[in-house]
């Protein structure tokens, strides 16, 4: 695909949408906040590797060639999100009395599970936290002469140092950093932590010797050096969730703009999804029982209908998560699988003016929303290549799913798909008889194991999952 029309970001730093243009006019690079990798992703956390992996499908789709870093932070990361309380991992580890090395092997693998069910494509490199610990001692040694403080508990950013700091969450007093615990000596409220001592008499399980005493460090700083060391001090695109440009992001551009001696944040662009909510509020680890994408396999739900769900709201939007929501995605997904599957392979060329108005949507700042139609414009013009050609911006892998592999098999089912398919035959017989009771019976007993009967299906789909 050629350039086509002008691609539109929205950059959070300027809160204002304008045209891209990447440093090296062949080649972008991006760089987005992985996971912190002491518990299972929620769906929430995954939405924002929907998003990012978007991003990269439509950058590819206009022409330009990608490094895009992950990074997997295995320390550093505290349980406040900021400069008091425990290490994540080093508390996950306690409580599941496991290696912390084991933790973080455990749940990075299945985050990578998690992406490739979503058809979501694999970065340039995954860069990992641990193995990045000498260069983050480097990079603070370089900038804590201008820029930190040593307290007992460890060495701080002076946030003073830096021009325009919060800037990009729009902070500039102490109320707008509400999720920053006190700590005891610091300058401003707003200070954090670039290394972390150990405390007298802490076993933990990763700590390194530096200038400032054994310890970790700050979550924030690893960010910093790993973009820097595979993007350069200037990069393309930084992404990552809306919760991070309140707190993580903006010490990024602190750090960034101290170890330059530039007011450069880093990155040209700083774009940020929106949350998924439930009714009961941000979707978060932090509430307990959060729902993860394993869940929703587990009773039977297509992890595409989930990819679905969420490239069908506009990525800055709040996205709200319901079983209705979920059961309209797959119903869509169904849809299409069944209409796409009937095209015939006949080698034509896409339609140009339908690939035209598609490249229009999705350089709108990524507006899948408005390109969705033109599949289904597309599959009622019976233009297989031109589904193809959407669907490598939309992963959903439409021409190759099957009806079956989108009935996928809850955990608990009790009832082979060949035992139902059974039944079913049974209930059409005593339907076509008249036989009401048996009718009935039967589809009373195959609701008592999780399985509605869809009679009259316009797409011939005959029984369903049911979800509460």
């Amino acid at each position: 695909m050629t350039q086509g029309a002008s691609l539109i970001l929205y950059d959070s730093l300027t809160r204002a949408a304008r045209p891209f243009a990447p440093i090296d006019p062949d080649h972008v690079r991006v760089y987005s906040c992985g996971p912190t990798v002491y518990n299972y992703a929620h769906l929430g956390n995954l939405r924002a590797y929907v998003f990012t992996d978007t991003l990269s499908r439509v950058l590819a789709w206009k022409g330009w060639q990608l490094t895009h870093i992950i990074n997997i932070t295995d320390v550093g990361h505290l349980t406040s999100d900021a400069d008091a309380g425990d290490d994540k991992m080093e508390a996950a580890a306690r409580a599941q009395a496991k290696s912390i090395w084991d933790i973080a092997a455990h749940y990075t693998e299945a985050f990578k599970r998690n992406l490739a069910d979503l058809n979501i494509r694999p970065p340039s490199l995954w860069s990992v936290a641990t193995d990045h610990i000498i260069e983050m001692v480097e990079f603070a040694t370089d900038i804590a002469p201008r820029h930190c403080y040593e307290l007992e508990t460890g060495l701080y950013f002076d946030v003073s140092t830096v021009p325009d700091y919060g800037r990009l969450a729009r902070t500039t007093d102490d109320e707008g950093e509400s999720r920053i615990d006190p700590v005891a000596g610091k300058r401003h409220a707003q200070d954090f932590a670039i290394w972390r001592k150990s405390a007298p008499g802490e076993n933990r399980q990763m700590e390194w010797d530096s200038p400032w005493g054994r310890g970790a460090p700050g979550w924030h700083l690893e960010c910093s050096v790993m973009s820097r060391k595979y993007l350069g001090d200037q990069f393309d695109i930084h992404t990552g969730g809306i919760d991070h440009r309140e707190i993580h992001h903006p010490n990024e551009i602190a750090q960034n703009q101290a170890h330059s001696c530039t007011a450069n944040t880093g990155a040209n662009w700083w774009m940020h999804n929106n949350f998924l909510v439930d009714r009961g509020g941000k979707m978060s680890k932090s509430k307990g029982g959060f729902t993860t994408l394993q869940s929703l396999i587990d009773r039977g739900i297509h992890p595409l209908a989930y990819r679905l769900m969420c490239i069908s709201a506009h990525y800055r939007s709040e996205l709200e998560f319901s079983a209705e929501s979920l059961v309209a995605a797959l119903t869509r997904l169904r849809r299409w699988v069944i209409a796409v599957s009937a095209l015939a392979d006949d080698g034509g060329e896409p339609d140009r003016a339908l690939l035209d108005a598609f490249d229009e949507a999705i350089s709108d700042d990524l507006n899948l929303p408005k390109a969705l139609p033109l599949l289904d414009k597309a599959i009622a013009q019976k233009s297989r290549a031109t589904v193809a050609r959407m669907d490598e911006v939309l992963g959903l892998n439409l021409l190759s799913l099957t009806r079956a592999d989108l009935r996928v098999r809850p955990a608990d089912a009790v009832l082979s798909e060949d035992e139902v398919e059974a039944r079913i035959a049974e209930r059409r017989q005593a339907r076509a008889a008249k036989d009401f009771a048996t009718s009935d019976r039967v589809r009373d007993a195959l609701a008592a194991q999780g399985i509605e009967i869809m009679d009259g299906d316009p797409l011939g789909w005959d029984w369903k999952i049911a979800l509460d």
